[in-house]
């Protein structure tokens, strides 16, 4: 016979199990910022923007605009130091890895990065002819940068699953015809999901090939907005983190309205609060 201690005993049971489940779940560790949500400040104050993003509380970033491949990186590196901030990874254009991958592994080591990652591509660089060429590149700039003992990766906007070569998407090409022991993936989930692309799929079509996510947020009329406020399921995403082999998490935002921090600080308590 059922008796109510039981029935109590096994509704304190369930919520027991609830509770260590929940306590279970996952949080992201060092959360990181790309700086290119930052360009204006850090043109105009690079030290002093790298010390905000620090006291906001990210422990990584990533460069990429702003200027920064002119600036002094002896001194970026020494302020990053001084305030808690490494950086795992730099943007470098396509026509700088092609004409000077010295300087840009030059500028990694002096910074402490371990990867390049190739931001963008220029419209004339997409079309039919060039595509298969491009990716050929992308292949030597990889082993360009193994053999220096740094990390490669390809970092995706729309255009690569929208734009095509044929019956392929220039995504596919990409996936079909690279090195993946030289060439990663940053994913930039905003850019494929406003491409009509599931980054649930996606990362099960990259297991293990994942540097690192860029973490932004689309609404649903497709407009960028700060992390949380949109509609991307970011704790389905990251439930596959190990599937994907993702390590860095940076929140960017291309259309940060100024005063900026405080788009960047939403972001920050959004992830750090989530769970996974």
């Amino acid at each position: 016979m059922i008796t109510r201690r039981g029935v109590l005993a096994g509704a304190a049971a369930c919520a027991a199990g609830a509770a260590l489940a929940q306590g279970a779940k996952k949080r992201l560790g060092r959360v990181g910022l790309q700086l290119y949500t930052l360009r204006e400040p850090f043109a105009k104050d690079p030290l002093g923007t790298l010390e905000r993003v620090a006291g906001i509380g990210y422990r990584e970033v990533e460069f990429g605009g702003g200027g920064y491949e002119a600036m002094d990186h002896a001194r970026l590196r020494a302020r990053m130091d001084k305030v808690g901030l490494t950086a795992p990874s730099i943007h470098v254009g396509y026509e700088a890895m092609a004409t000077a991958p010295d300087r840009a592994v030059a500028m990694a080591r002096t910074l402490g990065a371990r990867t390049l990652v190739v931001p963008y591509m220029d419209a004339a660089l997409r079309t039919p002819a060039r595509w298969p060429g491009v990716v050929a590149d992308l292949n030597r700039f990889g082993a360009y940068a193994a053999k220096a003992g740094l990390g490669f990766a390809y970092h995706n906007h729309d255009f690569e699953f929208t734009e095509r070569v044929g019956e392929r998407s220039l995504f596919d090409v990409l996936l079909g015809e690279r090195d993946p022991a030289v060439v990663k993936i940053e994913l930039d989930l905003y850019w494929a999901v406003h491409a009509g692309q599931d980054p649930i799929a996606l990362i099960r079509r990259l297991p293990g090939q994942i540097f690192a996510y860029h973490v932004k947020d689309r609404r649903p009329d497709g407009s960028m907005t700060s992390v949380g406020a949109g509609a991307i399921d970011f704790a389905g995403i990251f439930a596959l983190n190990d599937t994907a082999g993702v390590r860095h998490f940076f929140v960017e935002n291309d259309r940060a309205p100024a005063p900026f921090f405080p788009d960047v600080r939403a972001s920050f308590d959004h992830l750090r609060a989530l769970r996974f």
